[in-house]
């Protein structure tokens, strides 16, 4: 009896000690080296670099076209209309155009998915969950990563898009300065709307789990949506004004074109806000609960 209580003691002391080594060989990953991995994981795949050269290049180039056809067809212009052009804030709508905004948030957007969407789709994700358990720290450092990467990315293509423009337009004595009244706005608003398109399609792509649903959904809430709200209404007006692409318009409109149902310059940079927030809490919390 007292041997077999001796071993019984010996073993659990050997279990202890084996518990108590694992624990300092496997240490906790910290969120620093989650956020590396993370980060060596978006630039793993050479797609990446392709999209966000792709579609800086998409978005400068409708920038720059819009901006050297008014410089080609400038002489063509009425005396009237040359005169108000600056007045009327034209050249930074030349700037950052409704058609490169578009490029922008649906090819942000499909980035950001990407970043989930292709774990999921090759299995990686059970990896991953399995080296670093701590599912909402996994998600917290794709958010990290992403809002950074498409952050730096956003910057890029809104200054160079100004600077070109405005170059291009410096030509017929038509370019605006970086201080002009409302110009850092518009560089601004176009930049941050990167990373908002970028969290919008991650936090999609956390719940649908499949590209093709995912890029629908992004078309939906970020194009469609947009349209079908009429300004006549103030409900619709209201419904419109809290999109991202309606935010965008109204940070943008720097004449303050007279509408039925205006919105605040706050308001605008609080849509943005909220939509970034949100769904980077719904990308990091829906996968807690959630396996494929």
């Amino acid at each position: 009896m007292i041997t077999t209580d001796r071993a019984a003691a010996a073993a659990t002391a050997i279990a202890t000690t084996t518990a108590g080594l694992a624990q300092v060989t496997e240490p906790r990953a910290r969120f620093r080296d989650v956020v590396a991995a993370e980060w060596i994981k978006l630039w793993s795949l050479r797609s990446n670099t392709w999209a966000f050269v792709i579609g800086a290049l998409a978005v400068i180039g409708f920038n720059v076209g819009t901006a050297w056809d008014t410089y080609r067809y400038w002489t063509a212009q009425d005396a009237g209309s040359r005169a108000d052009f600056v007045r009327d804030g034209i050249p930074l709508s030349i700037a950052f155009t409704e058609n490169a905004a578009m490029v922008l948030m649906l090819a942000l957007s499909a980035i950001g998915a990407t970043a989930i969407v292709g774990e999921y789709r090759t299995g990686m994700i059970r990896m991953t969950f399995t080296a670093v358990p701590a599912r909402r720290s996994v998600m917290a450092a794709k958010v990290c990563v992403v809002t950074a990467v498409t952050t730096v990315f956003g910057a890029v293509v809104a200054v160079a898009s100004f600077g070109l423009t405005q170059a291009v337009l410096s030509g017929r004595h038509i370019g605006v300065p970086i201080d002009h009244p409302g110009a850092l706005r518009v560089v601004v608003a176009s930049a941050l709307l990167a990373p908002v398109s970028a969290l919008l399609g991650m936090a999609l792509g956390t719940l649908i789990r499949h590209s093709a649903a995912t890029m629908t959904a992004s078309v939906v809430i970020l194009l469609l949506l947009p349209l079908a709200f009429s300004a006549d209404r103030h409900w619709a007006a209201v419904a419109g004004h809290a999109l991202p692409a309606g935010a965008w318009t109204r940070l943008v409109d720097v004449d303050q074109q007279q509408v039925a149902y205006p919105w605040t310059l706050t308001g605008a940079w609080t849509v943005y806000v909220v939509w970034a927030l949100a769904t980077a809490a719904v990308a990091v919390t829906s996968v807690q609960r959630r396996d494929q």
